[in-house]
């Protein structure tokens, strides 16, 4: 039976690892309760580190969250505002163009009466 390039690989991990950790326990600098305790110790403050960190990343994301939010209503702000003064641009656009509509009719309608005055005038 032979063993493809993973399986021997994997061994070799696991070997390396064992032999490692018996040498490391033949060779410590201290009694197992205290290499314990080390461990121990050492694994409380990696959680530690990484419960802060995790800490961290939430507070950064919740502030890019929120500045996000901002720019956003910022922008929408800003649109909304430049819509309604286009919008007050045509009504004062139109506004004075009906003015222009209503002052060219009422000068023909002077100039209708006076029309037909003078046919009233000649019948």
């Amino acid at each position: 039976m032979s063993m493809n390039n993973n399986e021997s690989t994997a061994l070799g991990i696991i070997a390396g690892t064992l032999v490692g950790a018996a040498v490391g326990l033949l060779f410590a600098p201290y009694k197992g309760s205290k290499t314990r305790q080390i461990i121990a110790d050492e694994a409380t403050l990696a959680k530690n580190k990484l419960e802060s960190e995790m800490a961290t990343a939430k507070d950064i994301i919740t502030q890019t969250t929120i500045d996000l939010k901002d720019r956003v209503m910022s922008n929408t702000v800003s649109k909304k505002q430049t819509i309604e003064e286009q919008l007050d641009d045509i009504v004062m656009d139109v506004s004075h163009k009906a003015d222009d509509v209503i002052s060219t009719l009422e000068k023909k309608l002077t100039e209708l009466r006076v029309k037909n005055k003078k046919l009233q005038k000649t019948s």
